[in-house]
């Protein structure tokens, strides 16, 4: 098993393996002890989620991340993130540099104690973090871990520090050397990501500056007094993020696009001992509650007890100026529920937590106990007061909380009424529901089938053990431009709520829930033409509005049927898109030296439509697991995808129209 390794290390940095063997054989030599750099590079996913783009991508942001810590304990002001042409990535920033002097337990240099050892950092010790993201002193070992290599340039105390390593391993000793500006005090990290680890054409952009530029926007807007600043040195497009009016101008961001009911967000910050929180709100005229949380500037997508904190005291401050304003008569209304409270509601809830807890399936929950009372009576007080102080905006807001209430009443009476003609009872399913036989969710899928005809064929081709299928009658309603009660009277949308069986957002409190989902693959299969397309992003758009959760946890998927099928002889062979079409049509004239397509009889079949197939047909390029192509619907960034869908599916026309103009460039398949 090899040298014994210390206490310390065996617990923070050793992981174990159990090897097995055909004979079966368990005893003490089947167990491996794999060191830090091994047990990373083995299980890179455990720290970094996979290592696909999503991993590439969270490199970036563990660098970025010290960074902004350095910016929240006070210290850095500027940030900058190049993304250099051999995809090689920098983060520079202006804070106190890493610590390079020797470490009093381990007798080296700190900067190697932190690149080489896992735990290790300063958000452990509450003198130098007081409030950090990075709170396992993981991220600068795992980058270094999965790096080809990775350069660390310190500034401080005059002087310059530079030392290398590769794969994980020091490659050289840390040297130094005067600074040529003896005032300059920072950090600078450059890595490259290990082709061995996540299998990148080296020879292609491996970053994409969209995904970053939108990653740095956003801890912009959380951090007022960071500048940051990317630059990509292959297409020469840079993007400066500094907004000095923090989440109040993230939420005008989120409503850029959208009619809002006051011109400057309510903005609220305080603090409880080391807690502190702030939240911006600005209410538009549309339908949909719109509410970003984060703590330490992590994300908080299921949301935890600051977020239940800012509910409770807003549906309470709302209802006791509601019931004690004689003003507020006029609106004949005694309560009004949090969601009414929250429709048309645009806000930003940021946090600063000096020890989070965090929980929940992606460990984006915040889990504080005394954080929800602390956030209540934070926010309860100071919004109480703004209401006092400013009674025209108060009065704008009940109104539109009133007419969510009429509006929610009437979804209430519809919803009643569909329960008992079955669609909505989920011990009643859908009558053109084609149920699979499996009662295991997680082993079962739904195909949510355009039209009919096709929705005939996948019944006849599919595999009845685990897939069902839901077809579709027509284009279901745009639920951007609808209120609930008129989304509820659509059938096509109760079919897939009682077939899905989790319920959506938005109806009353808790009306969502994820564990009672049916299938845990839900497969949107759509025509491969503009109708088709249409069909796909309506379905998207409710999906991404009422049932987000399903999105967040990789529910979501899309179907991707052929094109065209290109057949010689007894050989043929189903084909995706124009530019594969041409290169298939050029490999069979080089396999059967044909000279001349046009005179050959190879034959090429355009299929208009999933009902042009026949069920065998269907099922082997479309359904088959082994054989199927089926893309994951995810979003890499809320408010960007939040744009996107207010923009495309909205009410603004001149939106959509400028949107195109700027965009138009873009399309690659046309169908006119």
């Amino acid at each position: 098993m090899g040298s014994p390794m210390p206490e310390e290390d065996s617990q923070n940095n050793g992981q174990l393996e159990v090897a097995s063997e055909s004979s079966g054989e368990y005893t003490a030599k089947n167990i491996k002890v794999l060191d830090k750099i091994e047990g990373i590079r083995k299980r890179p996913s455990m720290y970094i989620g996979d290592t696909g783009e999503r991993g590439l991508h969270h490199l970036v942001y563990e660098i970025v991340d010290n960074s902004i810590d350095e910016g929240l304990a006070g210290f850095c002001t500027h940030i900058n993130l190049t993304l250099n042409e051999d995809n090689s990535v920098s983060v520079e920033d202006n804070g106190r540099g890493i610590p390079v002097e020797v470490h009093p337990i381990y007798k080296k240099p700190t900067l190697e104690v932190i690149m080489e050892k896992l735990h290790a950092g300063g958000k452990f010790d509450k003198g130098s973090y007081k409030v950090s993201g990075g709170l396992h002193g993981v991220g600068m070992s795992v980058v270094c871990a999965l790096s080809e290599w990775l350069e660390v340039e310190v500034y401080r105390d005059g002087k310059k520090y530079t030392q290398r390593y590769e794969r994980g391993i020091k490659a050289t000793e840390l040297a130094e050397e005067p600074a040529s500006d003896p005032s300059r005090t920072g950090t600078t990290i450059t890595f490259r990501p290990d082709v061995e680890i996540f299998h990148f054409n080296p020879d292609e952009h491996v970053y994409q500056f969209n995904i970053l530029a939108n990653r740095l926007r956003e801890l912009a807007f959380l951090n007022p007094t960071i500048e940051i600043n990317i630059t990509d040195n292959i297409t020469g497009r840079t993007e400066n993020h500094h907004y000095e009016g923090g989440i109040k101008e993230f939420v005008k961001f989120l409503n850029k696009d959208r009619n809002v009911l006051q011109p400057v967000p309510i903005y609220i910050s305080g603090s409880e001992g080391d807690y502190q929180v702030e939240v911006a709100i600005q209410y538009n005229d549309g339908f949909l509650e719109n509410v970003l949380s984060f703590a330490n500037n992590i994300n908080t997508i299921e949301g935890g007890t600051h977020l239940a904190g800012f509910k409770l005291a807003l549906t309470r401050v709302v209802n006791k100026y509601l019931q004690e304003n004689d003003r507020c008569k006029k609106f004949h209304v005694e309560s009004l529920s949090g969601n009414d409270i929250r429709e048309g509601m645009t806000a930003v809830l940021s946090a600063k937590v000096a020890e989070p807890q965090f929980e929940g399936q992606t460990k984006t929950k915040l889990g504080n106990v005394e954080i929800r009372a602390s956030t209540s009576n934070i926010i309860g007080e100071a919004l109480d007061r703004f209401f006092d102080e400013n009674p025209a905006i108060a009065e704008t807001i009940l109104e539109k909380n009133t007419l969510a209430q009429k509006a929610r009443m009437a979804a209430k009476k519809a919803r009643d009424a569909i329960r008992r003609k079955t669609a909505l009872d989920s011990a009643r399913l859908p009558g053109k529901l084609a149920d699979c036989s499996s009662n295991d969710p997680a082993e079962s899928e739904i195909f949510i089938v355009e039209g009919d005809s096709a929705g005939g064929s996948a019944k006849q081709g599919r595999s009845r053990e685990f897939q069902a299928i839901l077809p579709l009658r027509g284009k279901i309603l745009n639920v951007e431009k609808a209120q609930l009660n008129k989304i509820l009277d659509n059938k096509e949308i109760r079919s897939m709520i009682a077939a899905l069986g989790a319920g959506i957002t938005g109806l009353e409190e808790d009306s969502f829930t994820i564990e009672n989902l049916r299938y845990h693959k839900i497969i949107i299969m759509c025509d491969a033409d503009v109708d088709g397309a249409h069909i796909k992003t309506l379905i998207l758009t409710f999906f991404f509005r009422y049932m987000r959760p399903l999105i967040d946890a990789g529910n979501i998927y899309v179907a991707m049927a052929p094109i065209f099928k290109v057949a010689y002889k007894k050989d043929f062979e189903y084909v995706y898109d124009e530019t594969a079409l041409q290169a298939t049509l050029q490999r069979y004239k080089e396999k059967f030296h044909i000279k001349d397509l046009d005179k050959s009889k190879v034959r090429v079949q355009r299929y208009k439509g999933l009902g042009e197939m026949n069920p065998a047909e269907l099922w082997e390029t479309t359904m088959n697991p082994e054989t199927r192509r089926l893309v994951q619907v995810r979003y890499v960034d809320f408010p960007e995808a939040n744009l996107i869908f207010s923009r495309l599916m909205g009410e603004d026309v001149s939106q959509r129209k400028k949107y195109i103009i700027e965009h138009y460039k873009e399309v690659k398949n046309l169908d006119i």
